[in-house]
């Protein structure tokens, strides 16, 4: 049986596959331009460029978040394009945040994403903490100098000891901020343990929860669930994970979801990273459900957008990286808006990574 499993496993993995710069849906459309890869080791101003776990864009200027617990901090970048061409990443400056605040100092600080917020010049945070040292995740806004401003109330669900026992490194991941403006999304990157399993090589219900944070009050005002796909790679040694890494709101409740997978002891070629156009219209409103497993509830509709296996032969190096960041860039010659997404390369501490920087085309359809 477990023969036949492998089988079929294998063929689906061929099932499918094809060399495509473009993905699409009915609502919108994106088209792979150009990697760059940031020159590996890179200092500034004494601390070495890695881990970048989080994008933003505002006029001219990209924002990074490193995922250094130990000296989190926030890269400022400008990224030079040229028709449909990354020409130059020129990395300026670096912003450390002041963990001595009292608000920061025992926390584990795992930035994993950022959003600049012009009207004030702060930056909202999100960190997953450590929850087998029982630190919490965080939302939190912190200024132009990296000092502590103000924090957003946590659903309890979603903190360290709660007995709905989020996984460790599987907590507040991907920040965008709502259509409308006036408040923010967080997605968990894995499901709570009570809510369901983590994604297997086999279909599961794994459903992650996305939730809404109103900026003026600092608190979550409703939430959906979102079921991730399952492992695409067989991982020939132990580890495999698959989650959400960033999302963004293009429309009312209608997102871009960035899916990142691992299967280990495929070298650098163990990563798979997907875009879904997700519509949570009618998802249902998870906010006050303690137990999916056993609570009915519709899950936000996914299709996929655009598979980064399809753009193999066009990577300079062909191949995808751990990707944990998207943006919304500057506008393109032709018109339309760009996409930048960014991977985390772990600091090189799970062997060769790339500090890698992707532009899209991004096209909504009328």
């Amino acid at each position: 049986m477990k023969k036949v499993l492998l089988l079929v496993f294998l063929a689906s993995a061929l099932v499918g596959c094809k060399s495509s710069r473009v993905g699409d849906t009915s609502n919108v459309q994106v088209r792979f331009l150009d990697d760059y890869n940031i020159t590996d080791g890179l200092e500034i101003k004494d601390t070495e460029v890695g881990g970048l776990s989080g994008i933003d864009y505002h006029e001219g200027t990209y924002y990074m978040v490193s995922d250094h617990p130990s000296n989190p901090r926030i890269y400022l970048a400008t990224i030079e394009i040229s028709e449909e061409k990354i020409d130059s990443v020129v990395i300026s400056d670096v912003i450390l945040l002041d963990k001595k605040h009292k608000s920061l100092k025992d926390q584990h600080l795992d930035l994993e994403s950022i959003l600049f917020e012009p009207e004030d010049e702060n930056f909202l945070l999100s960190s997953e903490g450590n929850i087998n040292n029982n630190k919490d995740p965080m939302l939190f806004r912190v200024s132009k100098m990296g000092d502590f401003v103000t924090s957003f109330a946590v659903p309890e669900n979603l903190l360290a000891e709660s007995i709905k026992k989020p996984r460790n490194n599987g907590t507040l991941e991907g920040l965008t901020e709502s259509y409308d403006g006036k408040g923010v999304w967080a997605a968990m990157e894995l499901p709570l343990e009570t809510d369901g399993p983590k994604p297997k090589l086999y279909p599961t219900k794994s459903p992650v929860r996305i939730t809404h944070f109103d900026k003026e009050t600092q608190t979550a005002t409703k939430q959906f669930p979102y079921r991730l796909d399952r492992i695409a790679k067989i991982p020939w040694l132990y580890f495999a994970v698959n989650g959400v890494t960033d999302l963004l709101e293009y429309a009312p409740d209608k997102f871009l979801v960035l899916e990142r997978g691992f299967s280990a002891g495929h070298g650098q070629k163990g990563n798979t990273v997907r875009i879904f156009d997700v519509d949570a219209t009618l998802a249902t409103n998870t906010l006050d459900i303690n137990n999916l497993r056993v609570s009915f509830n519709n899950p936000a509709k996914k299709t996929l957008l655009y598979d980064f296996k399809w753009a193999k032969k066009f990577l300079s190096q062909e191949i995808i990286d751990n990707i944990e960041g998207i943006t919304f860039g500057p506008t393109l010659p032709n018109g339309n808006q760009s996409l930048i997404l960014i991977s985390d390369n772990n600091f090189n501490s799970m062997g060769q990574q790339l500090n890698q920087v992707i532009l899209m085309e991004y096209i909504p359809k009328k």
